[in-house]
């Protein structure tokens, strides 16, 4: 499947509100893990900790991050999801082109529109930590070591806090797909020393259609 067919997948998910993917609240193992990271907020907000956020939507998570102090960099592919983002933030954004993505911008947040293999290093910037959450798990098996490889190089090998579902991918194609502990060492384990920091049930099954397990890694660089 080419990626432009992909991107047409989740456009039109957005477009049609089709996003049950989307949290009423902030992770809860965001909420519990995300102090492993050891990021200190400072006062002031030129040097408080930056924190990238993946295919990040219009999570909840980044009201969370802000209100603990963090500055949140974002990358997504729809619009209206970033749109809405800002309006349930009760921001105003900058809007500016940057190469071949759309940046949103406010105080203490950047999110960068348009598909993330267009986002460089120097558009992205200096980032502290990634939190993934929702885009490893959004992306078939033939992108995610694209993604993974082009994640480590664009954050310079931030540290990873890594949230993914395992589940019996025979009963659901996913997305979002299962990722096991191997495909997460597959990816990262030659940069990163991983620690799988807990696991819980999904509640009521992934979309109520199988059982499934949710796993919360610690990636910490190895240099």
């Amino acid at each position: 499947m080419r990626k432009d067919m992909k991107h047409e997948f989740w456009h039109q998910k957005w477009e049609k509100n089709e996003i049950g993917f989307h949290l009423a609240d902030a992770n809860p193992l965001l909420v519990k893990h995300f102090s492993t990271l050891n990021l200190k907020p400072e006062s002031s907000p030129k040097i408080s900790p930056r924190v990238f956020l993946p295919l990040c939507g219009k999570t909840l998570d980044i009201a969370w991050l802000l209100a603990q102090g963090y500055r949140i960099a974002g990358a997504e592919l729809s619009s209206i999801a970033i749109e809405d983002l800002f309006k349930s933030l009760n921001l105003t954004p900058t809007i500016k082109t940057l190469g071949e993505v759309t940046h949103y911008s406010a105080p203490n947040i950047d999110i960068f529109v348009g598909d993330i293999f267009k986002v460089s290093s120097t558009i992205l910037g200096a980032v502290d930590a990634v939190y993934d959450r929702a885009a490893l798990v959004a992306l078939p098996v033939d992108i995610r070591k694209l993604y993974t490889a082009h994640l480590i190089t664009l954050t310079h090998h931030a540290p990873q806090l890594l949230i993914c579902f395992e589940y019996d991918q025979s009963l659901h194609a996913g997305p979002p797909f299962s990722i096991s502990a191997d495909e997460v060492k597959q990816h990262y384990q030659a940069n990163y020393d991983l620690t799988l920091l807990g696991s819980t049930a999904v509640a009521g099954g992934l979309k109520g259609l199988c059982p499934a397990t949710e796993h919360v890694w610690w990636l910490k660089p190895l240099k």
